[in-house]
């Protein structure tokens, strides 16, 4: 279902405008792939039909139909693996210690989409800190794709879903037989706030935070946007908190007030110290 370059050049646009996301012109397929579902869903003919729709009102729900569409939610539980090894080692121990007297730990995910990476780390924490049990521990998981969201907050996953980075005997501990699907038990689903969250909106909901995960995000967006979230994630992160991004993700060249911390094969993140003027 092919759309004329006119249409394709409005539809980039569109969603760069809404999602920061940059759609390149050679990938023009994904459009197609991604909208031909919708455009019949909605009863159009074409793509280029979906285009005049959205041109005489961008108002619709249309618009964030097509949005949630071209959104990527490819994810798995324990993605990469050595993040949440890192932060059994160092980084929730240390934030342990730092924060013995509140008893209180905020964990934000910024892209959560169907939920499998907020509640890997909240079974890495009720796994390998069955202390923090007794502390106030919120996980806040938010992504701009509202269809997602209602499945990450139902917590139900396919076998082929299950299969892909979960060990069987998180399975069998945090899951419970949900027909043919596995959901994950109340207990775990009750550590993870949900919210739909557009990082190009403000952030006055997210808080101070001791973790951010940002992982494999900022690979979608222009310079200057990825610049713009770093440093509005500068605003939000406590200044002996962690930041996490995807591998192939850095903050150098963006934002020079992170310091690089190598925690066995992966990089995160901390905020430098203010530099404090010497009084003459």
């Amino acid at each position: 279902m092919f759309a004329t370059a006119e249409s394709l050049v409005f539809l980039r646009d569109l969603v760069y405008r809404r999602s920061a996301i940059v759609l390149e012109a050679e990938k023009d397929y994904l459009i197609d792939s991604r909208l031909t579902p919708l455009v019949r869903e909605v009863g159009l003919r074409s793509i280029d039909e979906l285009v005049y729709t959205l041109r005489a009102n961008l108002a619709t729900p249309l618009a964030t139909q097509v949005i949630e569409a071209m959104t990527t939610n490819e994810t798995f539980f324990f993605r990469d693996f050595h993040p949440f090894e890192a932060l059994k080692l160092r980084l929730v121990p240390e934030l342990i210690k730092a924060r013995a007297a509140q008893r209180s730990l905020r964990i934000w995910c910024a892209a959560a989409s169907t939920g499998q990476e907020p509640y890997s780390i909240a079974m890495t924490l009720r796994d390998a800190f069955p202390e923090l049990a007794s502390w106030d521990v919120q996980i806040f998981a938010t992504d701009l794709n509202s269809v997602v969201l209602a499945r990450a907050r139902e917590g139900k996953y396919r076998q082929l879903e299950v299969n892909r980075g979960l060990p069987a005997p998180m399975l069998l501990k945090y899951f419970d037989r949900a027909g043919a699907e596995w959901q994950v038990k109340p207990a775990i689903r009750e550590m993870v706030k949900f919210q739909e969250l557009n990082l190009l909106d403000p952030w006055l909901t997210v808080g101070a935070q001791d973790l951010v995960f940002m992982r494999n995000i900022l690979i979608y967006f222009d310079v200057d946007t990825k610049r713009r979230i770093l440093g509005r994630v500068r605003q939000t992160l406590r200044p002996d908190g962690f930041l996490i991004m995807g591998g192939a993700e850095t903050t150098s060249n963006l934002d020079d007030g992170y310091a690089p911390v190598r925690i066995g094969t992966g990089v995160y993140y901390q905020l430098k110290p203010l530099t404090i003027p010497r009084v003459a």
